[in-house]
């Protein structure tokens, strides 16, 4: 290695040195990511209300990851279903269910953003939005009701948030819980929209609430923020189990590879470039050095095509007609069992179905192709017209399956 070599492989050390310290010390950006989470400890995670509530609950506290529906399909589930995340669509099969279960006594609580046309048409609601014209965004404003939990000024979130509210309410079923408004410049509602109700459904009640950050990390610590949200659960029996819902999130934990586990971590991923980086310097100089010529091994000449040739020669010398199918049919299935994956010991309508759907052929053309095969192996001789038909059908079928007709 020379001088000027060396030089420049350290010059390239100190650089990259360099911007491993920057990355390092670089503070981290806030993650604004709406995940509501009981993992995450980001601004809109809900990690600090699911460890107040498991502390609180214990044993009540119960953790749910699968769908309400397959949660519903246990009869012995009583209590309250707790659902919180920017957007939450239930509907269908799985809203009924939901709602048959409230009906028997127990109590379904949702905040969300927005909620499925179905589960509004249910209840006889419609939602709206508030906006300002004044301001380029929406801060909202929260208050409850119950004067036992209202205080002096509303709680506000200095935030620009989607800022939803019921309309069209019915009044001699519908009690509002809590109401919001856009903060202008005063800190009190004004003209209060409600955005909390609670609704009786049979024996049981729905709970209903337009803004889901009210439950995340960001709000609870807040100034005294903790108080309003106190407020909004003061509505659920705490003596009843809690269903805390892990499936409609959207931040919900997932499977990923170990290189993104790697690249995710800013000092694993500095750590990793700078090993792709010293193993690329040791290929260029030691690799530069040590290479030697390789030598042109010519590959031996496949015989395949001649041997096959002189066997299916002598065969059709011989006018051995069957023999040659035979050792069509064998290949053919050598081929499905290899091209296609299937195996052939059992050929019935299960088989024929795997074939057809692998090879792009039609069910009735598979079995048409099959039965066919089936009838030259149980005849004692066939005719040359037969083998050609069965050569042609083969070439036909295998042709549509690797794409060239």
């Amino acid at each position: 290695m020379t001088k000027l070599q060396k030089i420049a492989l350290f010059s390239l050390l100190v650089l990259v040195a360099l911007l491993v310290y920057v990355e390092a010390t670089k503070p981290q950006p806030i993650n604004w990511f709406e995940s509501y989470s009981r993992m995450d400890k980001i601004p809109f995670g809900t990690y600090v209300l699911h460890d107040l509530l498991n502390e609180k609950l214990d044993e009540n506290f119960i953790e749910t990851n699968r769908p309400p529906f397959e949660v519903l399909a246990d009869t012995s589930v009583q209590g309250t279903y707790f659902f919180t995340n920017n957007y939450i669509s239930i509907y269908g099969d799985e809203l009924d269910k939901l709602l048959r279960w409230t009906e028997k006594g127990n109590t379904l609580f949702i905040a969300s953003n927005s909620f499925s046309r179905e589960l509004l048409d249910t209840l006889s609601l419609k939602e709206d939005r508030q906006y300002s014209i004044n301001t380029l965004g929406t801060q909202p404003m929260l208050e409850l009701v119950n004067e036992n939990l209202k205080i002096n000024k509303p709680y506000l979130i200095e935030r620009d948030l989607s800022i939803g509210s019921f309309s069209e309410l019915d009044t001699l079923t519908h009690i509002v819980l809590g109401n919001t408004e856009v903060y202008h410049d005063t800190l009190k509602l004004k003209d209060p929209k409600p955005n909390f109700i609670k609704a009786p459904f049979g024996k049981g009640y729905i709970f209903l609430h337009l803004q889901p950050e009210v439950f995340t990390n960001y709000f609870l610590l807040e100034k005294d923020n903790v108080e309003y949200t106190e407020g909004v659960l003061a509505y659920i029996n705490s003596s009843d189990n809690f269903y805390w819902d892990n499936h409609y999130k959207s931040g919900k934990p997932i499977e990923t590879s170990p290189l993104y586990i790697l690249l995710n971590n800013k000092n694993l991923k500095w750590a990793y470039y700078f090993m792709l980086i010293g193993a690329l310097l040791f290929v260029l100089f030691e690799g530069k050095r040590k290479q030697r010529k390789i030598p042109v091994v010519i590959p031996p000449a496949n015989k395949t095509y001649e041997y096959t040739r002189t066997i299916a020669g002598m065969y059709y010398d011989q006018k051995d007609h069957k023999a040659i199918a035979e050792k069509q049919i064998a290949l053919f299935m050598e081929y499905i069992r290899t091209r296609l994956r299937i195996p052939t010991e059992q050929i019935n309508t299960r088989f024929f179905t795997q074939v057809a759907a692998r090879s792009g052929n039609t069910p009735e053309d598979t079995k048409a192709l099959f039965t066919f095969m089936e009838q030259i192996q149980h005849s004692s001789t066939i005719a040359p017209e037969t083998l050609l038909k069965l050569n042609k059908e083969i070439t036909t079928y295998k042709n549509i399956t690797d794409g060239k007709s």
